[in-house]
C-alpha cells in the first residue's frame, strides 16, 4: 500500500514545484525547519523516486514541438498496467495512463518534428510493444493549443541521439 507523505514532505513538494531553483537553506527559511531536516527529507523524496526535480519546458512556446494525446484500446487481459509500462519507456512518451473511460491507456506525446514522425510513432512504436492483437485501436489527439502546459523532454526529443523508426515504404 501507498503511504501518504506527512505535512512537512507535501510543505516541502509544494515549494519545489512553486521554485525548484530554491535552494536547501531558502526553502528551511521558508519552511521554519533546519537545513539538515530539509536536506535529509529532500533526500528521502528522491531516493523513494517520489520526487524528481527537473527544468520543465514551456511548450506553448515551442512550435517545432508537437504535442499528442493517443488514446489505446488494449485487449491485454488484465494487463493494461503491464502495457503502459511498455508504452511509457518508448521514446517520445512523456506518460501513459491507465484509465477509466472509452480507452484503456491514454499517452502522452512530444515530438521534435514533423506530422509524419508522430505517425510512425503512433502507428509502429506503440503498436510494437504490444502481442499480436493486444492493442485493439488508437486515436490520437493532435493538441492545437494549451494553455499552462510544461513538460520534461521525453527520450527521443532534441539532440539525444534517438530518432523515430525509419519510414517503410511501400512493397
Amino acid at each position: 500500500m501507498r503511504e501518504h507523505l506527512d505535512q512537512t514532505d507535501r510543505r516541502l513538494v509544494k515549494l519545489l514545484s512553486q521554485d525548484a531553483q530554491a535552494g536547501v537553506n531558502r526553502l528551511a527559511e521558508k519552511m521554519a525547519i533546519s537545513v539538515p531536516t530539509v536536506r535529509s527529507r529532500l533526500r528521502n523524496l528522491l531516493d523513494r523516486n517520489l520526487v524528481k526535480i527537473v527544468g520543465l519546458l514551456n511548450l506553448t512556446e515551442r512550435p517545432e514541438l508537437i504535442s499528442a494525446i493517443v488514446g489505446i484500446n488494449a485487449q491485454g487481459r488484465g494487463r493494461a498496467l503491464e502495457i503502459a509500462r511498455r508504452i511509457a519507456e518508448l521514446p517520445f512518451v512523456n506518460s501513459a495512463s491507465v484509465v477509466t473511460g472509452r480507452f484503456d491507456i491514454i499517452v502522452d506525446v512530444t515530438v521534435a518534428g514533423d506530422i509524419a514522425d508522430l505517425y510512425r510513432i503512433t502507428s509502429e512504436l506503440i503498436p510494437g510493444v504490444g502481442e499480436l492483437g493486444e492493442i485493439v485501436r488508437s486515436e490520437t489527439f493532435v493538441v492545437m493549443a494549451s494553455c499552462n502546459r510544461w513538460v520534461s523532454l521525453p527520450d527521443g526529443c532534441w539532440s539525444d541521439g534517438v530518432e523515430p523508426p525509419a519510414r517503410k515504404e511501400p512493397a
